[in-house]
């Protein structure tokens, strides 16, 4: 490809990817993103229904910042962009990686910045897509971390889009220079401290010497694993539906009629859509021998960084630590009907049912109805179809109910006397008699 028609074949590309609306470019002012800011606003000058912003993040890490910032005010200037910069203070722990704080922050900043419906592009191209597949393969990563950076993601209430994934930094330079752009050249790139410029200056180049085309082969690898992990998605989410408790909890039995590798990725899975991330390869192979298989009367669980994996009644559990003080002590909201009350776990309403739909009675006048969560375990309720009134502790024991997850459970009270635990039982006198209009329960805990 001569670099004089890679502007042509940008903007098919971008025909394909993006849709009239808001954009937003990551603009530091080096190479990579200031061609991209060219292409992007030459492309919307064509094209009706774009607004372009480009965001600068200024981490203060280069004592030459301030100069870059200047740069790319001017830039924008220059190219009538609207231009916002957001300076961000990294503060580095021990065993973190600066790179991957520095990260972290400037894609904080896109998230904020990001309108709604709005498309996040980046200029990551073939030569990032081998240095990031690289470095999962030092982590020891899976098909996940293999297919490296996707060319179109979801991203906060938006996308985030890669066009130049196809394109290596040789020929983003040769167009750069035909159009004599100026770009900045940052210092730090030649620290070969950090493994990404490690890999840049010393590994790549050589084996870009033995094999010319060792970019476009490795994006093809990250392409090919993409496809696997998206197949393998598939399937665990087929396996999550099928063993999956209405608490979120997993059962145990139906877990064991998988071979090892699917259940492995299930718990994967599932992990990773309660908290967004998943455990070590370490800590998930022992979830299943040392927690689900544990003794009958151990209470086991593993610990690992976003909470605690238990088991309860023949169930797994992913338990969030950060337990809030207000689920520890009792509280009591009092309820209006037809009102949402958002509470700490979710959003209650009683509604108003006239149809067969109704679950509790009309209270009766001068009856108080409330909400309560942490009520003593002591406190007797009477569950609809049943002979006789149990304690709380047991009734939540009965019915399955696991000793972290009471808290969060909301008790609707009728003047002091307990009328329904949501989701888990409706005592006997405050159920709704079916030829009366009565009270809905609608409850949307927070996932």
């Amino acid at each position: 490809m001569s670099h004089h028609d890679l502007d042509q074949k940008v903007f098919s590309i971008l025909d394909q990817l993006i849709h009239p609306g808001p954009l937003l470019v990551g603009f530091s002012g080096g190479l990579d993103s200031r061609v991209l800011l060219e292409l992007l606003a030459r492309y919307i000058r064509w094209r009706d229904g774009f607004s372009l912003q480009a965001v600068h993040v200024h981490h203060g890490l280069n004592p030459r910042a301030d100069q870059w910032l200047t740069h790319c005010a001017q830039v924008c200037d220059s190219l009538a962009v609207p231009f916002m910069a957001e300076r961000v203070e990294i503060e580095k722990k021990p065993r973190q990686s600066l790179e991957d704080l520095a990260r972290q922050a400037r894609y904080d900043v896109f998230r904020r910045a990001l309108p709604k419906d709005g498309i996040l592009l980046t200029a990551h191209h073939q030569d990032d897509q081998l240095e990031t597949l690289l470095l999962a393969l030092k982590r020891g990563s899976g098909p996940r971390g293999l297919s490296a950076m996707p060319e179109k993601i979801t991203f906060s209430a938006g996308h985030l889009m890669r066009p130049l994934l196809s394109f290596n930094r040789q020929q983003l330079s040769d167009w750069a220079i035909s159009q004599q752009l100026s770009w900045i050249e940052d210092d730090s790139n030649q620290d070969e401290r950090f493994d990404r410029n490690f890999l840049r200056q010393k590994v790549i180049p050589l084996l870009r010497q033995r094999w010319p085309e060792i970019t476009a082969t490795a994006s093809r690898t990250a392409g090919l694993c993409a496809e696997q992990e998206t197949l393998l998605d598939e399937i665990a989410q087929q396996d999550l539906m099928a063993s999956r408790h209405p608490d979120g909890s997993l059962r145990i039995n139906l877990l064991e009629g998988l071979s090892s590798p699917r259940r492995h990725q299930l718990l994967r899975f599932w992990l990773r859509q309660q908290t967004g991330t998943v455990p070590s390869q370490i800590q998930l192979q022992k979830i299943w021998p040392e927690v689900a298989l544990a003794r009958e009367d151990a209470a086991p669980e593993l610990v690992w960084q976003k909470g605690i994996v238990r088991r309860y009644q023949h169930r797994l559990y992913q338990v969030n630590t950060a337990i809030r003080q207000s689920q520890i002590t009792p509280s009591v909201y009092p309820l209006l009907l037809d009102t949402p009350l958002v509470l700490p776990d979710g959003i209650l309403t009683l509604r108003s049912d006239h149809s067969a739909g109704a679950q509790l009675r009309m209270p009766a006048e001068g009856e108080q109805i409330s909400v309560a969560f942490n009520l003593p375990g002591s406190l007797k309720a009477h569950p609809a179809g049943r002979q006789h009134s149990r304690e709380l502790k047991k009734l939540w024991q009965e019915y399955g109910v696991a000793p972290w997850l009471r808290s969060t459970v909301p008790v609707i009270c009728y003047q002091d006397k307990v009328a329904a635990a949501v989701g888990v039982f409706i005592c006997q006198e405050y159920c709704c008699p079916e030829d009366r209009s009565g009270l809905r329960i609608d409850w949307q805990p927070n996932s």
